[in-house]
């Protein structure tokens, strides 16, 4: 399952690429003509590509920095064990991911300076469903990992 998000995440940005470069040449192309509303145009569709190559290149950093500190967490022997219950499908259901997800928001209260706190607070969110935060937890996780690490250094 690991590998069939990284390749759909490669998949995806490959096409997301060959589109930006489509784009790209559209925007230089109006860039060239003598009308000025063509050569706003262009500048314009040119954002989108460049806005479009930062993106992808930030999403897969945060996807490389996650993936270490979780086989960091795993590697210490400090993964975190949910209790779901879970549905045919394997994914937990919707009220123990509430429940496992409370006892983890409960330990960031009471040490919001954890990065592993945060991380599997993280994995709770994400557990319920709810990825915007489980995005924000997990780069609270990075920044408090880095931070220690910079410290212990």
């Amino acid at each position: 399952m690991k590998y069939n998000a990284k390749i759909g995440a490669f998949l995806m940005a490959a096409l997301t690429l060959i589109y930006t470069v489509l784009l790209a040449n559209t925007g230089i192309m109006l860039l060239l003509l003598d009308e000025p509303v063509a050569k706003i145009m262009g500048f314009f569709i040119l954002v989108f590509p460049i806005l479009a190559i930062w993106l992808i290149i930030r999403e897969f950093s945060f996807g490389i920095k996650v993936e270490r500190y979780a086989t960091k967490v795993e590697t210490e022997g400090k993964w975190p064990h949910f209790a779901f219950e879970l549905r045919p499908s394997g994914r937990p259901t919707r009220e123990s991911a509430d429940r496992v997800f409370e006892s983890y928001a409960k330990a960031v209260q009471a040490n919001p300076e954890s990065a592993l706190a945060w991380f599997s607070l993280g994995l709770a969110y994400d557990a319920a469903g709810d990825r915007a935060r489980a995005r924000k937890a997990m780069r609270k996780a990075l920044a408090l990992d880095a931070k220690a690490h910079l410290n212990s250094n």
